[in-house]
């Protein structure tokens, strides 16, 4: 019967001892307040760092009691005792009455692990404020609702956001109507000085006697090549498309132009050209040499000397098409990333107004 006896007496103080593992406090910064006053609740648990707490589920706007409301709720706080084996989480909350009463609180219940555990009940005294009715005088009706005044520090940020955003929008609108259109942003050419007519023939025709393999190998090429290059000289020179017409039709067109004999040496190249061209005519290598001189001796004759003192006019090279297609696709990638910053930029401004607003 001993033994039973010490074994009971042994098997409680064990289930004391667990159990005052577990402290849960808690406790008022004041205990009194005046109608509309705040003060701090205060719930602390002490356990093993081992076990898991849940504190009571109370939020921001609940009422404690009837009466008794809570206004805000902190963030729980962890103290470590015993080298980390043991540990304080103490909870805030900020309480406040709206009614003069004495208010019994009742234990507060948390869960450790799976067993409930309940603090200790406080009172609360809640005084109503005295008023002097002897000077009724001196009560004034509420303040109307204060317009907060402009402030130019809080609204500057989204002032400058709302500009970028109607410039990224127009950069957008820009971009768009180049990609419909097809038109590019900037256009690629390259500039290069500009050559009187004459002296473009001359060129070409010092090509054409550089290199005799034409004269001596195939008069038609060497002819077409001739000919082509006094088309072009007279096209510029005079205005009219001369590579689209024949022989006779840029004669009679010249006629109102040149003089007679420069003509005369004309009539002959191109007579020779038709017949080596059209007719299989085999030329002599001193006759190709003679139209040759021939050519630049029109050439000569009905030249006109650009103005020296005259700007200059450049002759302007566009860009290719697909130079063209590129700067294309690159305005799509640019509107996509300009529209994705535009909507991020949007709902900043959406927020950052609201919250300034409220």
């Amino acid at each position: 019967m001993s033994n039973r006896l010490v074994s009971f007496i042994l098997l409680s103080l064990f289930l004391i001892g667990v159990k005052a593992q577990v402290q849960v406090d808690v406790k008022l910064d004041s205990l009194q307040l005046y109608i509309g006053q705040q003060t701090n609740l205060t719930l602390s648990v002490t356990i093993d760092a081992k076990q898991k707490l849940r504190m009571p589920d109370i939020k921001k706007g609940q009422e404690l009691i009837p009466d008794i409301e809570v206004v805000e709720v902190g963030n729980p706080d962890t103290a470590l005792l015993n080298e980390g084996q043991r540990m304080t989480i103490s909870q805030a909350y900020t309480i406040t009455a709206w009614d003069s009463a004495f208010y019994y609180l009742p234990p507060m219940q948390v869960m450790v692990d799976t067993t409930r555990y309940e603090s200790n009940s406080l009172a609360l005294k809640v005084h109503t404020v005295d008023v002097d009715t002897l000077h009724l005088d001196q009560f004034f009706p509420p303040n109307d609702i204060m317009e907060l005044p402009f402030l130019w520090e809080e609204w500057r940020l989204v002032i400058y956001g709302c500009l970028l955003l109607l410039l990224m929008l127009a950069c957008i609108a820009y971009l768009w109507y180049h990609v419909k259109h097809g038109k590019p942003i900037v256009r690629l050419i390259r500039r290069k000085k500009k050559l009187p007519p004459h002296q473009v023939a001359m060129d070409e025709i010092e090509r054409i006697k550089s290199e005799r393999k034409w004269a001596e190998e195939d008069s038609k090429e060497y002819y077409t090549l001739l000919t082509d290059t006094l088309r072009n000289y007279i096209r510029d020179r005079y205005g009219f498309n001369a590579l689209e017409m024949t022989s006779n039709e840029i004669i009679e067109r010249l006629i109102a132009e040149n003089n007679e004999d420069a003509l005369d040496e004309l009539r002959e190249i191109f007579r020779t050209a038709d017949l080596v061209k059209f007719a299989k005519w085999s030329t002599l290598i001193n006759e190709n040499d003679a139209n040759l001189v021939a050519a630049v001796e029109y050439v000569n004759q009905t030249k006109i000397e650009p103005d020296p003192n005259a700007k200059p006019e450049p002759e302007v090279i566009k860009e290719t098409d697909q130079k063209r297609l590129t700067q294309v696709k690159i305005m799509r990638v640019a509107m996509i990333v300009l529209g994705v910053l535009s909507v991020a930029l949007l709902a900043w401004i959406i927020w950052r107004s609201a919250d300034l607003l409220m």
